[in-house]
């Protein structure tokens, strides 16, 4: 199926979660926020928050420093 990942398209498998979307894109989910549709899923969440057609995920990287 055809989601949007960060303004693009992207197919992942039909009823991939979020967790498995990051797990694929060798993201680790402890350094990453998620907003499905433009809602903040939380980082507890991934694994059961399914995705579905036509989603548009935003996903930003926390980045340390100072």
């Amino acid at each position: 199926m055809k989601i949007f990942f960060n303004d693009e398209s992207r197919e992942v498998a039909d009823g991939a979660s979020i967790a498995e979307l990051l797990s694929t894109l060798k993201l680790e989910p402890r350094h990453v926020a998620v907003e499905v549709n433009y809602q903040l899923v939380p980082r507890q969440r991934h694994s059961q928050h399914l995705l579905m057609e036509g989603d548009r995920l935003e996903v930003v990287t926390l980045v340390g420093g100072g």
